[in-house]
């Protein structure tokens, strides 16, 4: 039986070249499922807000509904390390309250990290969670959080920026950075210069790792998908066929049929 991963295992991959794998989950059950598959990472993400409750961004997601998927996801991951992600305005408003939302995480929902959004502007807030000891995951590039300030989800191109603000989050204390949005060389140069793990989502090859949100992995997800994505299954699909066969069979008296009686 695989050890459960920790931050020593994140470190030990990216020394010797082995890429990390992380996924997102939000319940129980796809939680158990991607665990049992073997995935490194689980971010529990604040994504949760366009793909589970259909809000048209994150900005929305409250504290308490992370502590609870969180919570639930938690309880399903055996192997992997579990990411709580910190949600807008649980950590903006003082390094105080940061400080005791990231523990909430910890002490409520049963992570073992939490990831917060932005660069140099939240140094402070998580040498203070790190101070706390409490884990921290960065995230730079494309931050969802900051759609409207960057006028929509674009991809992030300054790199004097982008590297400014990883080797500052990393001096912090995060042990390790989500890259989002970022052209695949800039990516790779902040991956070389950087000691910590670089996870990308929409960064190229060049990470120390992959994210995915699961319900873009799974073809759960209808509208527009992102350049990045790529579907390793439909179970949209799948799920509306099998509706509509259960709608047929009942309607034609088929289900239930004998062998499902007492």
């Amino acid at each position: 039986m695989q050890s459960q991963v920790t931050l020593i295992t994140l470190y030990k991959m990216k020394k010797k070249g082995e890429k990390i794998v992380a996924l997102t989950a939000y319940d129980y059950p796809f939680g158990k499922i991607v665990d049992e598959s073997g995935i490194h990472m689980i971010l529990v993400g604040d994504s949760l807000g366009m793909v589970v409750q259909g809000e048209s961004s994150t900005l929305p997601v409250t504290m308490d509904q992370m502590i609870y998927h969180t919570r639930i996801v938690s309880k399903a991951a055996k192997f992997a390390i579990i990411v709580g992600d910190m949600p807008f305005m649980s950590y903006q408003a003082s390094i105080k309250q940061a400080v005791v939302n990231a523990g909430r995480f910890l002490k409520e929902a049963g992570a073992a990290a939490v990831k917060l959004e932005g660069g140099a502007g939240v140094s402070e807030t998580i040498q203070a969670i790190s101070g706390a000891g409490i884990p921290v995951q960065a995230h730079i590039g494309l931050t969802p959080q900051s759609v409207h300030k960057m006028g929509g989800y674009k991809v992030q191109r300054n790199e004097e920026q982008l590297m400014a603000d990883a080797l500052e989050v990393e001096s912090a204390g995060a042990f390790s950075v989500v890259l989002e949005g970022i052209p695949s060389t800039i990516s790779k140069k902040i991956t070389k210069a950087l000691t910590i793990p670089t996870i990308g989502i929409g960064a190229g090859p060049h990470c120390d790792g992959q994210i995915l949100v699961l319900y873009d992995l799974l073809g759960l997800n209808q509208g527009h998908i992102p350049k990045f994505v790529k579907q390793y299954a439909t179970i949209g699909d799948a799920s509306r066929n099998a509706i509509k066969q259960y709608i047929e069979e009942v309607q034609a008296g088929k289900f239930p049929a004998k062998k499902h009686c007492y």
